[in-house]
């Protein structure tokens, strides 16, 4: 809070330099406008480059990485998750002014306010999982009906279907790519090529859905959506995607990014 009670963004100067850097203090060469602390599965490829790939001028990316082996589990998603606070706490040392925990399915499967928690004990900054910004990404366009792609497995998909009813919405469709069942699958998931996507959302797309997911953090999406939204005639959002936009909203950050979606474009 500042001196009239107003809920303040970012950091502080005396957490960034101390007091001994006045005249630096609110330096930054890359991040200036705000930097973006980001955890990630260790298999994933393709959240950084695609945050990067989003990130506007003055908007930097920093990511730590916890480990995620074995096939498709809940015993693979409880290891991971257990490392989080260790990943937030090596983050907040590179004075983050936000926190994204960037594995879509891991946010479902293990209660995203469990997640949010330990990143907020261990940094002390604003927090966001990837399943907590899809549902405020479905909120802001008020979605009811929801066409689902993902590259999951069964009962992954099964737990995705579960948490967006928990959350207010309804599942039109719904396709799993299988990909999961082995450590190998699992990596295969960012080599899925991206325009690939073009005939799986046409396949998935309903006319009773009023919005179009794609599921997974490692799932190559963000140069495609605009085509797919053209193609489809309704937004299309995506795990990175959708997190990115969260993540600079909660910053403050309220640019308008075209080439990514309606999603940036437009909220």
């Amino acid at each position: 809070m500042n001196e009239r009670g107003d809920k303040q963004l970012g950091i502080s100067p005396q957490q960034v330099a101390g007091t001994t850097m006045k005249a630096v203090q609110m330096y930054s060469a890359y991040g200036y406008r705000g930097k973006i602390g980001l955890i990630v599965p260790s298999t994933n490829t393709v959240n950084e480059p695609e945050f990067t790939m989003m990130a506007p001028t003055g908007v930097s990316i920093h990511a730590a990485r916890i480990m995620l082996l074995g096939k498709a589990t809940n015993e693979s998603y409880i290891n991971m998750v257990d490392q989080t606070e260790r990943a937030a706490a090596e983050l907040a040392t590179a004075e983050v002014d936000v926190m994204a925990w960037g594995c879509t399915s891991g946010s479902f499967i293990i209660p995203r306010e469990e997640i949010e928690a330990k990143m907020v004990g261990a940094s002390g900054v604003p927090t966001v999982t990837t399943s907590s910004a899809v549902v405020a990404a479905l909120q802001a366009f008020g979605a009811k009906r929801v066409a689902l792609g993902t590259p999951y497995v069964d009962f992954v998909n099964q737990e995705e279907i579960e948490f967006l009813k928990s959350a207010g919405f309804e599942v039109a469709s719904m396709y799993g790519m299988q990909l999961g069942e082995t450590q190998e699958e699992r990596r295969g998931i960012g080599r899925v090529p991206p325009e690939s996507l073009y005939r799986f959302v046409r396949h998935i797309d309903r006319d009773d859905a009023d919005i179009i997911f794609l599921s997974c953090t490692n799932l190559a999406t963000i140069k495609m959506i605009p085509e797919l939204e053209n193609e489809a005639g309704k937004p299309v959002i995506t795990s990175n995607q959708a997190t990115f936009w969260r993540s600079l909203r909660l910053m403050g950050i309220k640019d308008c990014i075209e080439g990514f979606g309606s999603l940036l474009e437009n909220y």
